[in-house]
């Protein structure tokens, strides 16, 4: 496929892209730029393009993942990293509430909760928590992976009764 072709294909796109974008995104800016970043990505990927393949469902398929690791950055960037010297603390989004009086009574009933624990439980779903994800959490720990998960939802369930008078 020729270059000018390959582009008529992309510009004919535009408006599918546009619609798919807001589906994603549910606001008009973020759409426009994540139709932006696509286009230039698909731009910039255009040798990487094979002439047999869907390119409709190439692009949604760019314009999906750019969504996704966006959103995914996003979500790193909004947790505080644990700096205590046990780091079995929940790592808490930035807008916690942790400085009002509540906020820090409720964080340190949580701490306190998870800290009871017996270690088989409390330090994989500590480690969860602080976004290590299962197969790392059974490589470390020596274990099953079916172990691993078992034992975060049990920690998981456990602490949802714990504090089942929090909820509001």
């Amino acid at each position: 496929m020729t270059s000018s072709v390959f582009q008529s294909k992309l510009i004919d796109l535009q408006s599918n892209l546009l619609n798919f974008a807001y589906m994603l995104t549910s606001n008009r800016d973020d759409a426009y730029d994540l139709l932006q970043d696509t286009t230039i990505k698909v731009i910039e990927s255009e040798d990487k393009y094979v002439d047999n393949v869907n390119f409709k469902g190439w692009v949604f398929t760019i314009m999906r993942n750019i969504f996704i690791n966006n959103y995914r950055k996003m979500s790193r960037q909004a947790t505080v990293v644990d700096t205590t010297e046990d780091l079995y603390h929940l790592n808490l989004p930035q807008e916690s509430g942790f400085e009002t009086p509540e906020g820090s009574f409720a964080a340190k009933e949580i701490s306190d909760a998870i800290n009871s624990f017996d270690d088989d439980y409390r330090i994989p779903f500590s480690m969860h928590v602080q976004g290590y994800k299962y197969n790392e959490i059974a490589e470390k720990m020596n274990l099953p992976l079916g172990t691993v998960k078992s034992r975060i939802f049990f920690a998981r369930q456990r602490l949802q009764e714990m504090l089942k008078d929090y909820a509001y």
